[in-house]
């Protein structure tokens, strides 16, 4: 059989490094694209020679790098998950909120986590097309709700792709190709803000995510299993939005 092909974005640590490693130990070829060279620290077979570097803030450069990803497949591309997203603090590593964040850095958010997803998709829907694939967005319990760490441009550019998964599917669907998202909450990666725990204190589950447990998520909305899902947004969070 064809070995299948996913086109991740921000793979170098966290969610994404966990995504990497899920879909290729299923035996897929992973192609990953990061504003970062690749590092030696993320152990997977054939990442550098399966690397595209890219700026996704930078509108010219996520234009051309589809052409330079399209020249990596054979046609054909089984899956891409949007999972790129930035949320800058404040000097002293504060929120963000509507009243001190500044326009550039809305337009730089808004392009790494809602615009890019839209030029990737629509760049590579042939290739998706001919798979029959899927796509999904990571989004964010921070898209639902105001969070005491996430700032409004990441939680209004998360709400904002949520709205674009089902406009996606919609669109996407007669293609053959799903789009759905997923939604974390509190996962234990190296980002995490200081005050975390307390919020964990109050989850149902009383305990973080792993990374492994997101992309277990990311990966069932890519495989067969998830054939007739396709609109909707999975809420990954120990039951933190109930």
């Amino acid at each position: 059989m064809t070995q299948k092909t996913l086109l991740l974005t921000g793979a170098s640590r966290g969610i994404g490094h966990a995504t990497v490693q899920r879909f290729s130990a299923e035996g897929w070829r992973v192609i990953t694209c990061s504003r970062q060279p690749f590092s030696d620290k993320c152990p997977w077979p054939g990442g550098r020679d399966n690397h595209v570097q890219l700026d996704l803030s930078d509108p010219a450069d996520t234009i051309n790098a589809v052409g330079v990803i399209q020249e990596m497949l054979n046609g054909r591309l089984d899956a891409l998950v949007n999972n790129a997203g930035i949320s800058p603090k404040g000097p002293d590593g504060e929120r963000l909120n509507t009243l001190d964040t500044d326009l550039m850095t809305w337009g730089k958010v808004f392009h790494v986590n809602f615009f890019a997803s839209v030029v990737l998709a629509r760049g590579l829907k042939d290739e998706l097309a001919a798979a029959k694939g899927s796509v999904v967005n990571v989004t964010s319990i921070a898209g639902s709700r105001v969070h005491p760490f996430a700032g409004a441009a990441y939680a209004t550019s998360k709400a904002a792709l949520a709205a674009l998964t089902r406009e996606m599917a919609h669109d996407f669907g007669p293609l053959g190709v799903r789009v759905n998202a997923i939604a974390p909450g509190e996962v234990e990666t190296s980002i995490l803000s200081p005050g975390t725990e307390k919020i964990v204190e109050q989850l149902p589950l009383r305990r973080l995510g792993q990374p492994a447990e997101v992309a277990a998520a990311i990966y069932f909305l890519c495989s067969q299993e998830s054939s007739y899902i396709s609109g909707t947004e999975i809420e990954v969070n120990g039951a933190q939005h109930v």
